[in-house]
């Protein structure tokens, strides 16, 4: 089989998870010997398999089916993850939805990230096939190095004692970037940082002048950060604190989860049944629980929850994630299949 995989805008998308879904899919498929191109003047694949929603995503699937091809659509997004980010997006947010459910019914399968997300997609009415995969993590990235938390330190030149709680992600209220900024003007003594970027002029006004000027001097905004210094950063900080109040997963949960971190997450439902507060994360619904777990956490007063963590994101390793994929291409390709793990991921 060989599968194209399609991702419009790529260099836009690039800063978000979405982006970093495209480079987890590309080794997923070659740990298993999965032939793959992301040309998209590509005709000679088997399975269209498309992560993006532009005028050039309809275009690949118009085409695709011309060609008698399989389209497998990868429902990353969602009505509900689409407001509270850009400027302009709840008013938009409806017409967002016909257009994902107009795309989304056009494919064979879809997959998402949670069995959440994959209820929400059928709460619109879709009755395509749809499959819950992790975008996956990849855990020898994320693995905690002593070099990669000195880069870090010595980027933000830090003292070796000082008391640092990150999160990673764009601009957008949704992401609870105004909850991050409420409770590090609580705790001055330690340092916030937030890492993530996008054009300031496509945020709303209030979160615009957040990010230049209104928040207090012990929150850094470093702007987009790859490499050592941000994996440094998910191991040698005190805290992951994602205040996030709508995901269909979060990639940098489990990047964090894989770097054997503390991690501080908002109760939301995406979390059912893989996070579970006190097992392997720390969970509140207000800023006052967790102003308490905050500082529980940094004053060594809370359990270490780190290696339950990190078992959590070795199941959704990028090996098991092709695996799983594999087993849908399969499916859709009507092709017979070696074990039942087709029917674990649908069930």
């Amino acid at each position: 089989m060989k599968v194209l995989l399609y991702f419009e805008g790529e260099k836009i998308v690039s800063k978000s998870g979405v982006g970093r879904a495209l480079a987890h899919q590309k080794r997923a498929l070659a740990a298993w010997n999965i032939d793959y191109s992301t040309d998209p003047r590509c005709t000679d694949y088997d399975i269209l398999h498309i992560n993006t929603y532009g005028p050039k995503s309809s275009y690949m699937i118009w085409r695709a089916r011309r060609m008698g091809k399989k389209v497998i659509y990868h429902a990353h997004s969602t009505e509900e993850d689409f407001r509270n980010s850009f400027v302009g997006s709840n008013a938009l947010a409806p017409l967002v939805k016909k257009r994902l459910v107009y795309l989304y019914r056009k494919a064979d399968h879809l997959i998402t990230p949670t069995p959440y997300a994959k209820k929400l997609l059928k709460n619109y009415g879709l009755t395509v096939p749809i499959a819950p995969i992790s975008n996956g993590i990849d855990l020898k990235k994320y693995y905690p190095d002593p070099e990669k938390e000195r880069e870090f330190r010595n980027y933000f030149q830090l003292a070796p004692d000082q008391k640092v709680v990150m999160s990673v992600g764009l601009f957008f209220k949704r992401k609870g970037i105004i909850d991050f900024i409420a409770l590090a003007r609580r705790f001055p003594a330690y340092t916030f940082i937030w890492f993530g970027d996008v054009p300031l002029f496509s945020i709303p006004r209030d979160i615009r002048e957040i990010v230049k000027k209104d928040h207090p001097q012990n929150v850094i905004f470093p702007g987009y950060i790859t490499g050592a210094v941000l994996q440094g950063a998910y191991s040698g900080a005190d805290l992951f604190f994602f205040p996030s109040y709508e995901e269909t997963e979060g990639i940098v949960v489990l990047e964090a989860l894989a770097s054997k971190q503390q991690v501080l997450l908002r109760d939301i439902p995406v979390y059912q049944g893989w996070m579970q507060a006190g097992t392997n994360c720390f969970m509140g619904r207000n800023n006052d629980q967790f102003a308490a777990l905050i500082s529980e956490i940094l004053q060594k007063e809370a359990p270490d929850l780190t290696r339950e963590g990190y078992q959590t994101a070795q199941a959704r390793d990028i090996r098991q994630v092709g695996r799983e994929l594999r087993a849908v291409y399969e499916h859709v390709l009507g092709q017979t299949p070696k074990d039942d793990l087709y029917q674990k991921i649908m069930n």
